[in-house]
């Protein structure tokens, strides 16, 4: 879980920066990806622990 909210912080930060300064559209198109990874990695960790888990 920690690793997904460091990724998640950073990606809004680049998307931040990256739209704030003109020059940057690298920045912003580098946190959007990592954004889209970042929502990749959670939804394979969710799949991943549902088929782990024994039903009741």
């Amino acid at each position: 879980m920690v690793l997904f909210l460091t990724l998640l912080i950073a990606g809004i930060a680049l998307v931040a920066i990256g739209a704030a300064v003109d020059s940057m559209l690298y920045l912003l198109s580098v946190g959007v990806l990592l954004l889209i990874a970042d929502l990749l990695y959670l939804a394979a960790r969710s799949m991943w622990r549902s088929t782990r888990r024994p039903d009741r």
